[in-house]
């Protein structure tokens, strides 16, 4: 443990919590709206973020007010599984305390935004009520865990059992979180209790986990702190290729921080995968950065290092020898949209989520509709890594009933290839990091790009593009076609190169491009690729093969 002239002043924080309890029992009681610094940082470990509604931020610096602070409240959901009750509990708890809508994440998890502080404990405890927990779904602990959410027996579902064995493995041990938001009594020896795996200041930063397929990379492997991806055999998953030290975030005009792709380091059998997930968080935890946090994550451990000195002192604290990895190759990506056979004469159907977000507006009820099929059809459902959702166990019968109901709603069951692979973070006005608007710009440009695409004779392109507000990367912008990062109020960073598998980073296309220029500037190098690219080739690959240099030139005329 390094000196504390040598730590973060969030590092203290956590030292000095109690095993994450800090004053936060207190401060809910208090008639206040917001926490102070110290227990904002530890609220993040129960759950939660504290924001401010920056729509609101000049009418009340007008009035003389200060902020209007808000909570963020999100859940921690492996696999992204859910019943229909479960949803329909959530949804109820939308409109009773939160902004009347439901956010699905591009981690399989489900937020809610604008919540009060006066609101927060029992907005938790109704979540914990419906067998659903907000523990570690923020803060310096392993996040949820992915896993390719498609419901078809066979490799998916061992996937499946072992994302939650992982979760379960890796949930922190302090009792804090119910006896602050569950009311749980307090142990004799209340705050002294033992975190085996996480010591007394938890990880240096967040960790992120996914399990993914060679042939169907949708949970990202590439963007995990730490992936598992399955070696199938026979229809059976018999190991596991381990990939260490991905990671989008960085930070505008900081190079030694940068987006990475997990490195391959080790093969497991699958009985070991729970023991190895440990091994990898106790390294990271004694050998991370907690001295900047821009550079605490482990994917620096893993570029610092190299591959063979992380491999080395991972196998001492495995306390056995690694196995080679196999270095399975990564060869698709599934959206899993539509009707698809599951076994036994039972379907599932999945459905494009714009952005993730779930609301009524307008003449498109998506709230209304979810809730409605929850209701008629009880069925259970997971999301997806896209921020959609599968609806399962449905027969054909049920299933044409479903799209009734989606166009009863104006809920639109098939969007272009374009809108079907693009991601936006909410960015403004919830996130206090957000430079630049995301959700709510990235609408509007993808109309004026399919107009684009549509004038080129490129309509059936499988493109993705992402966005997001900063260049934290939530939503893995620097891996796709396209990616979108905010710069500077409504300038944005353009990056092109990368493809749906997830499998290479994009590079800089200009910096600084106005909101309204970015597709009259993507538009030269659209028609370059329309005329000069290769048989099969996406655009990222178009993009990849030509090079930065001449991409940069081809824009720049």
């Amino acid at each position: 443990m390094a000196d504390d002239q040598k730590r973060s002043g969030v590092e203290q924080i956590k030292e000095n919590s109690r095993k994450l309890r800090g004053s936060l029992a207190d401060e809910l009681a208090r008639d206040s709206e917001k926490f102070d610094e110290a227990d904002k940082n530890l609220l993040k470990f129960h759950g939660s973020y504290q924001q401010e509604d920056r729509d609101a931020r000049k009418t009340r610096r007008g009035e003389g007010l200060g902020k209007f602070h808000l909570f963020m409240v999100r859940l921690k959901m492996p696999g992204g599984n859910l019943t229909a009750q479960q949803y329909l509990a959530m949804d109820d708890l939308a409109g009773r305390y939160a902004n009347g809508t439901l956010r699905f994440t591009s981690r399989q998890g489900i937020q809610f935004h604008g919540i009060l502080k006066r609101d927060l404990k029992a907005h938790i405890q109704a979540i914990n009520a419906a067998l659903l927990t907000t523990l570690g779904a923020c803060g310096d602990v392993n996040r949820n865990v992915m896993a390719c959410p498609a419901p078809v027996p066979g490799p998916r579902e061992a996937m499946q059992q072992l994302a939650q064995a992982i979760a379960d493995h890796l949930t922190p041990r302090s009792r804090a979180y119910h006896e602050i938001w569950l009311d749980s009594q307090p142990l004799p020896d209340s705050g002294t209790e033992e975190e085996p795996i996480y010591g007394n200041v938890y990880l240096p930063r967040k960790f992120k986990i996914g399990i993914g397929l060679p042939e169907d990379n949708c949970v990202d492997v590439f963007s995990q702190d730490l992936a598992f991806l399955a070696d199938v055999q026979s229809g059976q998953v018999v190991g596991y290729d381990v990939l260490v030290g991905g990671g989008m975030g960085m930070t505008h005009s900081k190079p030694d921080t940068f987006p990475h792709l997990a490195k391959s380091i080790c093969y497991v059998r699958p009985e070991q995968a729970v023991a190895l997930s440990e091994a990898v968080v106790k390294l990271f935890r004694d050998h991370g950065n907690r001295a900047d946090r821009k550079r605490a994550r482990i994917k620096y451990v893993v570029h610092d290092w190299g591959v063979e000195r992380f491999r080395e002192v991972l196998a001492r604290d495995y306390a056995g020898p690694l196995t080679p990895p196999k270095q399975l190759p990564v060869t698709g990506f599934d959206l899993h949209l539509g009707a698809h056979p599951m076994g036994l004469g039972r379907w599932f159907y999945g459905l494009r989520v714009e952005n993730g977000r779930v609301k009524d507006e307008g003449p498109m009820r998506l709230r209304t509709a979810l809730r409605t099929i929850a209701q008629r059809f009880g069925m259970p459902m997971r999301l997806t890594p896209m921020q959609d959702v599968l609806l399962m166990g449905l027969s054909l019968e049920q299933i044409a009933q479903v799209e009734e109901i989606l166009d009863e709603h104006g809920v639109p069951r098939h969007v272009s290839p374009l809108r079907q692979h693009s991601m936006a973070c909410p960015a403004i006005p919830t996130c206090g990091l957000a430079i630049s608007e995301s959700e709510r710009m990235l609408p509007g440009l993808l109309d004026q790009l399919e107009a684009k695409l549509q004038e080129l004779g490129l309509a059936d392109e499988r493109l993705g593009v992402r966005a997001t507000g900063c260049p934290n990367g939530c939503v893995r912008p620097y891996q796709s076609d396209i990616g979108i990062v905010g710069r500077s109020g409504e300038k944005y960073v353009l990056y092109v190169g990368g493809r749906v598998q997830g499998d290479r980073l994009n590079f800089k296309l200009r910096d600084l491009v106005p909101r309204g220029e970015i597709v009259a500037t993507l538009e030269p190098l659209l028609r370059r690729f329309k005329q000069e690219r290769h048989a099969g080739e996406s655009f990222g690959e178009f993009c990849t093969r030509l090079g930065p240099e001449a991409v940069v030139a081809s824009v720049n005329g």
